[in-house]
């Protein structure tokens, strides 16, 4: 009797449909891709439902981003020693389009956005918002880990998927890095004010500026990773329950800052409010960017979703919309207590939130309930980051892209075990030695890219498979994902050229990979 059901899925698995007869652009049949996430043996636990999945999102978009960038952003940055590496790309264009020459670029950083950051972060929200609804269709159309990896694969072809996996990779190893550090130096200064000094040379980083700085390691860094990677690898259920605790902690501390810190406002603050015009504008939100790119993370638990084509478009949207509102809201309150000129550097760089409340003399508890929720934001921005970065991997492995060990599932936990200690330890040693100071904007150039291809996705499966159900549908398709695309690519170009380099260097690094050892065991490869 079960011969008959069997056979068809075990043929869809096993014999690659190419759609090219270049490897390059091989595209993977969506049938084939659910029917191999069904394989015993690599079968997730379902276990999420919508407002988990919202969790997720609220989780990975509210970490340290909202109290740290919004001030730095507020205040621009600025490098004693010019140098082109510095300059914004926009800024090269602009003045290139204007006088056919570099003559008025700013090569010392990028100029501030002041209290117009409230604007950057609409915008962003905006750009984030078309996106979404990219993502959502597709996640409802495939419900497959992997997020925009394996969109990619399904509508754009081998090259292409490898290039946003690689470049995911990129995204949430870096990211994660950098919470774990800002981790372990928020604790550290908590732990001082109540007489608890760690030392020095295993609670700081090793290399930083370029010179040892003669710790042996940033244990914290190290140990907040380790003990939610034990998390992860217990089962999704046990983490998305401890992300649910933890977003909850924290969006009361969000909004007992507003209480408390509107207060404190101080109209005057508010003037200028655009010192830099729309180019700052444009440069803020390159920089808080980075803030809003978690509810990715959403679409790479599609495989352990209850109902993945209602309730991944739901979490989505829904995470989008709860975060951009406590965005705005921190930032009007926050350029309203102080001037944005305050946050150039020093403890006001390094914790705006809490600085503005000491320096306003708000009472030590309300201060100690948002030191509570800025730790509950970076563990639960670190756990959603972990958790997705362990499904890019194991969606890279199941394809023959990556060793094939990647892929394994735990008999019992069922969660991709092996993908997320080596996840653990690819964050965790690299957190306790250095110090990365500008990875937020890799990060945030890496998923600019993702999301351009992800709304390109669209409009091709709209093309190639027009019949194929979908639960949730982008409006107006062509126009709403080619308007993702020119926001994405707008704020890619508010991003200085060091990030470009750095991020090409990156790309070439994969495609050397991917030439020697990925084509060879694709199941596309000419045998």
């Amino acid at each position: 009797m079960s011969q008959p059901s069997t056979e068809p899925a075990e043929k869809l698995r096993s014999q690659p449909v190419r759609t090219s007869e270049n490897q390059l652009f091989c595209c993977k049949s969506i049938d084939k891709l659910i029917a191999e996430s069904e394989v015993p043996g690599q079968r997730l636990q379902k276990s999420l439902g919508p407002w988990s999945l919202t969790a997720l999102g609220i989780g990975a978009i509210i970490g340290s981003g909202i109290f740290i960038l919004t001030g730095t952003a507020a205040a621009g940055e600025n490098f004693q020693a010019p140098s082109i590496l510095h300059a914004q790309v926009l800024d090269i264009i602009v003045n290139f389009l204007r006088g056919g020459g570099m003559a008025q670029v700013l090569m010392h950083g990028r100029p501030p956005a002041g209290p117009s950051i409230a604007i950057s972060f609409f915008l962003v929200a905006l750009a984030c918002s078309f996106a979404g609804l990219c993502y959502a269709e597709l996640a409802s159309m495939i419900p497959i880990a992997g997020s925009a990896y394996t969109y990619s694969y399904a509508t754009l072809g081998e090259i292409f998927a490898w290039i946003i996996g690689w470049d995911l990779i990129l995204e949430y190893v870096v990211s994660n890095v950098v919470v774990a550090i800002g981790f372990a130096a928020y604790s550290k200064a908590q732990l001082a004010s109540f007489g608890i000094n760690l030392p020095d040379r295993w609670s700081t980083p090793v290399w930083e500026s370029g010179h040892w700085t003669g710790a042996y390691f940033n244990f914290p860094a190290f140990l907040i990773v380790f003990i939610l990677t034990v998390l992860l690898v217990r089962g999704v259920r046990e983490s998305a329950e401890a992300n649910n605790i933890m977003v909850a902690i924290k969006i009361g501390a969000i909004l007992i800052f507003l209480m408390v810190g509107g207060a404190l406002v101080n109209p005057g603050n508010w003037r200028p409010f655009a010192p830099s015009g729309f180019g700052g504008i444009v440069t803020g939100g390159a920089i808080v960017f980075f803030t809003y790119i978690g509810f990715d993370s959403v679409s790479t638990a599609a495989e352990e979703a209850r109902n993945p084509q209602r309730d991944l478009p739901f979490g989505i949207i829904a995470s989008l919309i709860a975060c951009t509102v406590l965005y705005i809201g921190v930032s009007v309150v926050l350029l309203g207590m102080m001037r944005y000129t305050t946050f150039v550097s020093g403890e006001a760089a390094a914790a705006p939130v809490a600085y503005a409340l000491k320096a306003l003399g708000a009472s030590r508890w309300s201060r100690s309930v948002i030191v509570v929720g800025a730790l509950m934001g970076m563990i639960s921005s670190l756990l959603v980051f972990q958790y997705g970065q362990a499904r890019i991997w194991y969606a890279m492995s199941r394809d023959r892209l990556f060793p094939k060990f990647f892929s394994a599932v735990h008999p019992k936990f069922q969660t991709p075990h092996i993908s997320t200690w080596i996840a653990g330890f690819a964050v965790g040693i690299p957190a306790g030695i250095f110090a990365i100071s500008d990875a937020a904007d890799l990060s945030n150039i890496g998923t600019l890219f993702a999301f351009v291809l992800v709304s390109l996705g669209v409009i091709i499966l709209r093309r190639s498979q027009p019949d194929r159900p979908r639960v949730f549908r982008v409006p107006l398709v062509p126009w709403f994902p080619l308007i993702s695309i020119v926001l994405c690519g707008g704020l890619m170009t508010g991003l200085t050229v060091i990030t470009w380099v750095r991020f090409v260097v990156w790309l070439v690094l994969g495609l050397l990979i991917y030439i020697f050892y990925s084509r060879r065991r694709s199941e596309f490869a000419k045998r």
